[in-house]
């Protein structure tokens, strides 16, 4: 199996997830239900995030947050939603590639379901049910 090495690469990655995800018995409304996620439209720009971050194309120029923030607002995404995105995305990245940017793309979707995480328990949202308070760990399950 061979690393992550070029944009082909990376959209290759980023449909497979997406196919996954939008599927996802647990996430996949997120997806397709809040965000009504136009995945044609979607595929090119969040394949320009992972190309700025694996190969230092610097092809993504947006902020990622707002866009999760937006969505958390309309459905509060809590940690076991990000437990299974990464989840999945850990099990779609070792099922396609192997090598240094194959792990950089797992370690930095850890670091950033984190972040994102952290800041999202400060936002309002217009579900009524309690925000979770105190630190939260992720665990990520990896597959294999």
């Amino acid at each position: 199996m061979d690393d992550i090495r070029d944009r082909a690469d990376i959209e290759r990655l980023v449909r497979a997830f997406y196919g996954r995800a939008m599927n996802d018995p647990m996430i996949g409304y997120l997806f397709t239900d809040i965000a009504q996620l136009d995945l044609e439209e979607h595929v090119p720009e969040i394949t320009a995030f992972w190309e700025t971050i694996l190969l230092g194309a610097q092809t993504y120029t947006r902020g990622a947050f707002a866009p999760h923030a937006s969505l958390h607002r309309k459905a509060p995404l809590r940690a076991a939603h990000f437990e299974r995105w990464l989840m999945l995305w850990h099990t779609t990245v070792q099922e396609l590639f192997d090598g240094p940017r194959a792990a950089l793309a797992m370690v930095h979707a850890d670091r950033v379901a984190r972040a994102f995480h952290r800041r999202l328990q400060g936002l309002p949202s217009d579900d009524p049910a309690p925000q979770q308070s105190g630190p939260i760990q992720l665990t990520v399950i990896k597959s294999g």
